[in-house]
């Protein structure tokens, strides 16, 4: 083994000039996957420069956000739940009532489960722009697409 040779480690504010966008359509797309290959993304996980402890990711806007799929029973079964943080205060969302009302939250909250919480994941979570809809205000950051497969 060569002593030499030392293991690399990103810095912070090197990795900041190298951030990309990256612009995916959800359209017909598992919710799960799709969410698996964003959370990948934003982590940097495709970048040789990878470290686990550095956000070296890239930033990513999802489109048609309400035209994710769901496989199986998931639509009628699946649901959403939060706490009001008052005794007996949990409530229950299903998958429609959201995609009506706030089409980017099963996104978001998909996402979030696949990222490091804390500090690091707060910071994460803030590269993800989605969208319910084919439009989005981030065209001047020239986005490339992405395919999720």
């Amino acid at each position: 083994m060569n002593p030499h040779r030392r293991t690399f480690s990103a810095k912070p504010e090197e990795s900041q000039d190298q951030r990309g966008w990256w612009v995916v359509d959800a359209t017909d797309q598992p919710l799960g996957r799709l969410a698996t290959a964003i959370a990948d993304k934003l982590r940097g996980k495709d970048k040789t420069v990878f470290t686990p402890h550095v956000d070296t990711g890239d930033f990513v806007v999802v489109v048609n956000a309400t035209k994710v799929k769901l496989t199986g029973r998931k639509l009628e079964q699946k649901q959403y739940f939060h706490h009001t943080s008052y005794p007996g205060g949990i409530k229950a969302h299903g998958y429609d009532y959201l995609i009506a009302n706030e089409p980017e939250l099963p996104i978001r909250k998909a996402v979030w489960g696949m990222i490091p919480k804390g500090p690091l994941g707060r910071k994460i979570i803030k590269k993800l722009k989605v969208y319910g809809g084919p439009d989005h205000p981030h065209t001047a950051q020239q986005p490339k697409v992405f395919e999720a497969k």
